[in-house]
């Protein structure tokens, strides 16, 4: 490609600031690369402290009109974000599988998440409301009401830019606030699209605004910023207590969704046309760049073998093919860190002992589905989140047994139980330590209004338009002397 040619083809993303692209304070930019070949993609703004001010000012200075905007605008507002996002599908689509590897099918779904995202805060909009209390002095009308916070920061990982960058600022946008996003380096020009959308619905100058830049260099600098109330985050868990850490110094509200080593739990007594499928999809979804993955599979003994012999010739027929193909679920994974991680966690399984049952191979950027037998204590996967597609399978003798395994983990952000007993089930969804629970139903599912999260290393709080209203409003309390 000559230099011309890679001019026009590669993209530049700006900031976006008080309703305006603006060029970063450093006037340097970040090459932003396509996983599948690591080809340069496009050039993102490489922001500073300083633009991180610019951009806290901006949308406190908006905040103090979008806070006076009525029910139905917000609504209208949202709700026109919604029916744009399904117009120009095909656009997002692209840019989620040439930025961060999505399959066709991953950027469809997260395409149909953020638009029921959006519905679900445009209806919000009206569920703020208060209450009248009784006073204990004669004449006096006593109430509370709900007030916005005011500037909202959010902070998005790479692997869902669109679904959880329209998780984290619609519902404040919903309930009056104002928003800064600091997306992921790896996804900058889905956040600078995700502008333009809520530009083009109507979104008042100023009440969004997007920092891109490197996490390490700049994200302290929002989260710290006095005049940030809130924090939203999602991402590693290692970054999420150091985020918990600068919130309490300054006593900022904030909720984090963090890591996952979700375990999947087969009983004798469960339907293997839905369990081997449901574990499939739980671990190889996005080649499992997903918080949610099973990466721990407990099998009972009575079907242990029967179970491994058709979810590793499942496996091995996942679709691997162009991203664009309907078929294809394997994409690349996101970065050479990332790679050497998995390869790492693969390769020190099989030097302690373990065997691989299927996968564990490479084509180029991406990691064949891989299933681990034999884990135990000492090698590095039984413990730490790989996020990639690699599982490990363990026989147990009862629920008992997949109970006390499963909450030996210091996470705890989805689990799932395939059984025909439902007293089993009940007893794994009120004992094990997780925030969600799904029986005979993969791990991976999330809908905008049920209290999404973790517990421990996976998180604090939850997301949800109606648990976001208790996050982004205050209550006040007002009363009239007769």
């Amino acid at each position: 490609m000559s230099a011309a040619q890679e001019s026009v083809s590669v993209k530049q993303v700006d900031l976006w600031i008080g309703g305006a692209n603006i060029a970063p304070s450093s006037a340097k930019y970040f090459d932003s690369l396509n996983p599948l070949d690591d080809s340069v993609y496009a050039r993102a703004a490489l922001g500073t402290a300083e633009d991180m001010d610019r951009a806290v000012n901006a949308a406190h200075t908006a905040f103090g009109g979008y806070r006076l905007s009525v029910a139905k605008d917000r609504e209208a507002w949202l709700s026109k974000a919604a029916s744009l996002l399904e117009e120009q599908a095909d656009q997002f689509v692209d840019i989620l599988i040439d930025e961060i590897g999505s399959s066709l099918s991953k950027a469809r779904f997260e395409i149909g998440a953020a638009v029921a995202i959006l519905r679900a805060a445009s209806g919000s909009t009206r569920m703020v409301s208060g209450k009248t209390m009784p006073s204990d002095t004669p004449g006096r009308f006593s109430m509370s009401i709900r007030s916005p916070v005011g500037v909202v920061a959010a902070i998005t990982p790479f692997n869902v830019p669109l679904s959880k960058g329209v998780r984290l600022t619609a519902s404040p946008l919903a309930f009056g606030n104002t928003v800064v996003l600091m997306p992921s380096e790896q996804a900058p020009v889905l956040a600078s699209r995700l502008a333009k959308l809520y530009a083009d619905a109507g979104i008042p100058p100023g009440a969004f605004n997007v920092v891109t830049g490197m996490g390490h260099e700049i994200g302290d600098s929002l989260t710290t910023h006095p005049l940030v109330r809130v924090v939203t985050f999602t991402g590693s868990s290692v970054v999420g207590k150091h985020i918990q850490a600068l919130c309490g110094k300054t006593g900022k509200k904030l909720t984090l969704e963090l890591g996952g080593k979700s375990p999947l739990v087969v009983l004798d007594d469960a339907d293997l046309a839905k369990a081997v499928p449901g574990a499939v999809q739980s671990i190889f979804a996005y080649q499992g760049q997903i918080c949610m993955g099973a990466s721990r599979i407990y099998v009972q003994r009575g079907i242990f073998d029967a179970f491994k012999e058709k979810f590793a010739g499942a496996a091995a027929k996942v679709g691997r093919g162009d991203l664009r193909d309907p078929a294809t679920v394997i994409g690349p994974i996101i970065n050479e860190r990332q790679r050497k991680r998995i390869q790492q966690h693969i390769g020190d399984a099989v030097e302690k002992g373990a065997t691989v049952v299927s996968g564990g191979e490479w084509e180029d950027n991406r990691c064949q589905p891989t299933i681990l037998e034999g884990v135990t204590a000492e090698m590095e996967v039984y413990a730490e989140e790989t996020f990639g597609p690699v599982t490990s399978l363990y026989p147990i003798d009862s629920v008992d047994e997949a109970i006390e395994l499963a909450n030996e983990s210091e996470y705890g952000l989805s689990a799932a139980i395939y059984t025909s007993d439902l007293e089993a089930a009940m007893r794994f969804a009120n004992e094990i330590e997780s925030g969600m629970v799904h029986i005979n139903a993969p791990t991976m599912y999330a809908e905008p209004h049920v209290p999404f999260g973790g517990v421990g290393e996976s998180g604090f709080g939850r997301e949800g338009t109606e648990v976001d209203m208790e996050l982004m409003t205050e209550w006040k309390w007002v009363t009239i002397q007769q």
